[in-house]
């Protein structure tokens, strides 16, 4: 059945424009709907009353309610919403937008509410909304924009694809572009060709002066592992005093805030089942809590698992623009725009987050003051024994989440946030400008913004389970990408190195470079530092002669210390975790480290040809058993 026109609403353009009367307040427009499709029998009755249950009390949502579960089709219903409202339906055909009508109530304020200020006719502009609820509850803010205004209805799917060809270039180059370019690494550029020649020539000549050449890398490796076994010893004696008395409960929450939680999904459709099971699991009332799933444009195969899946009304899509890169940085900054919270949680595709997760978050929000805007919630894997690698990753992230994290908050240093179960003050969030969207390492970076601009990050006791990435190519790449945003990291926040001191303190400043410039350093040198067991195989080494056998034994020692520090923040790690792993695993990371030598290398060669380039995750490949 064809879509009807604007007719009856306006006949030409002299024509005098009158607003239908929608229905009484006092009559549920949700129920009129159901009664008259019902009377039509275009759903049947136990489906209907299965979506008037699973609508509950938001008002307007039974709409997008029966397209998403496919309950009826398009036409039919809209027909019937034409019927009771006496609003025409907008002719597909002829549904278009004026960039600058949009531009008065903004692109991602018209896609969070399905709003489309589609023309001008005469002296009135012509609003499209999905329902006439929609324009009702928007009508004050519209009369502003435009003065005479009249309605049209389309569907949801419709209007987000007007506006996303309207406007979709400059809502892909906002969310490109919030960061502050002072703070952005989006200025950095590929080297040239030029710029490479030079640096291998270089590398040439350094191969003249061998000796001195390992002898000043070998005293630079020296130096930041020091650097970083002093932090990580700290944050171990930090971890293991007597926890600090938590304040006094504050009074108990008058009203329970809105949380929105983003998800940004890309190639994913093997996984969005299983997701949407999992986070179907918070406890949290369901009219305060806000799924968005941000896809990309172009992926449609993700598109059309989600279309398929059931999501609930708590959950809906956001659809990012296609744009000049594609991060999951940017992904955030556009969902950021369509959320409703005033908490901001952020999750990654496989998560399977603890029931009493979102509860928690909002109670230590409610305690503490505006200056904590982030909580960094403990990340952990549902497959540690799929292999060696699982049990390696496990044992690597019990030590960093349960052990170091929480160290470093104890000494008050900056923290590098994890990539998931973050948690914000949306104002905080957006005063800062969001994520940086070029940063292939985000999470990192946004936990040193939020430090230099006065806020606190603590970590908080609920886990969140992910799936291990335990095969040795997937993991080298990622781990690259991971590296690739510690550098970009690194060198954004030292193009003015005085100022950075100003912002972290002295203390907060050494304990940036431990983190930052010490984790790249020995990555990168790692090699050179194992190269120096072959003395105690009695094997041959060129700075063997320069170093004495006092030398020699002195990095012995440092080397053994340093060994025995790493098991025992594993153990400790591994021991808080709960996970049923035998401590006799933690030594073998000694052979797990050297795979990140390899991601360092694959670092920084794109680090040089391609700074922005995201090497994608692939998820879901062993959580089968997982739902």
């Amino acid at each position: 059945m064809a879509l009807l026109s604007l007719h009856p609403l306006v006949q030409s353009r002299t024509a005098t424009w009158v607003v239908p009367a929608l229905s009484p307040a006092t009559i549920d427009p949700d129920q009129a709907l159901a009664m008259a499709l019902l009377r039509d029998g275009a759903v049947a009755p136990h489906l209907m009353l299965r979506a008037l249950a699973q609508n509950g009390d938001r008002r307007g949502g039974l709409v997008e309610l029966l397209l998403a579960r496919g309950l009826i089709a398009e036409p039919r219903l809209y027909a019937a919403l034409t019927r009771l409202s006496g609003i025409g339906l907008a002719d597909p055909a002829t549904l278009r937008a004026d960039p600058r009508l949009i531009d008065r109530l903004g692109a991602a304020y018209c896609l969070m509410h399905h709003i489309l200020p589609s023309q001008r006719r005469g002296a009135a502009t012509v609003v499209v909304t999905a329902t006439p609820e929609a324009f009702q509850l928007h009508r004050a803010r519209l009369t502003a924009a435009f003065g005479t205004v009249v309605p049209a209805l389309a569907p949801p799917s419709r209007i987000e694809q007007a506006i996303r060809t309207a406007r979709g270039a400059a809502l892909a180059r906002t969310a490109e572009t919030l960061v502050p370019l002072a703070e952005s690494c989006r200025s950095y550029r590929a080297a040239n060709p030029v710029l490479l020649a030079v640096l291998a020539g270089l590398a040439l000549l350094a191969l003249t002066a061998v000796r001195p050449l390992l002898a000043g890398l070998t005293l630079w490796a020296l130096a930041t592992l020091v650097l970083t076994m002093a932090m990580k010893f700290a944050a171990l004696v930090a971890t293991l005093r007597k926890p600090v008395p938590a304040p006094p409960n504050p009074a108990v929450i008058a009203r329970l805030p809105v949380v929105s939680v983003m998800v940004a999904l890309y190639r994913e459709s093997d996984i969005a089942a299983r997701l949407i099971r999992r986070l179907n699991r918070l406890d949290y009332p369901r009219d305060l809590l806000d799924i968005v799933l941000v896809v990309e444009e172009g992926d449609q195969m993700t598109r059309l698992a989600l279309s398929r899946a059931e999501l609930p009304p708590w959950m809906r899509v956001a659809v990012a623009p296609a744009g000049r890169i594609k991060t999951k940085p940017r992904a955030l900054n556009f969902g950021l725009t369509q959320c409703r919270g005033s908490l901001i949680g952020v999750y990654d595709a496989e998560d399977a987050p603890e029931p009493d997760q979102i509860r928690k978050v909002v109670d230590r929000f409610h305690q503490r003051g505006s200056d904590v805007a982030c909580l960094q919630g403990v990340l952990d894997f549902y497959n540690p024994r799929t292999n060696w690698l699982a049990r390696c990753f496990t044992v690597e992230y019990a030590g960093w989440f349960r052990v170091i994290l929480p160290g470093l908050q104890r000494l008050g240093l900056p923290l590098p946030l994890g990539g998931t179960t973050l948690f914000f003050r949306r104002e905080a969030l957006e005063k800062l400008g969001g994520w940086d969207a070029h940063n292939v390492t985000e999470d990192a970076d946004l936990g040193m913004r939020l430090v230099r601009h006065g806020y606190r990050t603590e970590v908080i006791a609920t886990t969140t389970y992910e799936e291990a990435n335990c095969r040795a190519l997937p993991w080298v790449k990622q781990r690259s990408r991971w590296i690739k945003g510690y550098m970009m990291t690194w060198a954004t926040h030292m193009r003015a190195p005085a100022q950075l001191w100003r912002d972290l303190g002295p203390r907060g400043f050494l304990g940036f470079q431990a983190i930052f410039l010490g984790s790249l350093s020995q990555a990168l040198l790692l090699p050179l530092l194992w190269s120096f067991w072959l003395l105690t195989l009695g094997l041959g080494h060129p700075l063997h002669s320069p170093l004495g056998p006092g030398l020699t034994a002195v990095m012995t020692t440092l080397f053994v210390t340093c060994e025995a520090l790493n098991i025992t923040i594993g153990v400790v790690g591994l021991h808080r975790s709960g996970q049923k792993l035998s401590p006799l695993w933690v030594p073998t990371l000694t052979l797990y480290f050297p795979l990140q030598a390899l991601a360092a290398y694959k670092a920084l060669w794109e680090m040089l040809r391609r700074p922005f380039y995201w090497d994608k995750t692939s998820h879901g490949a062993f959580s089968s058993g997982q739902n």
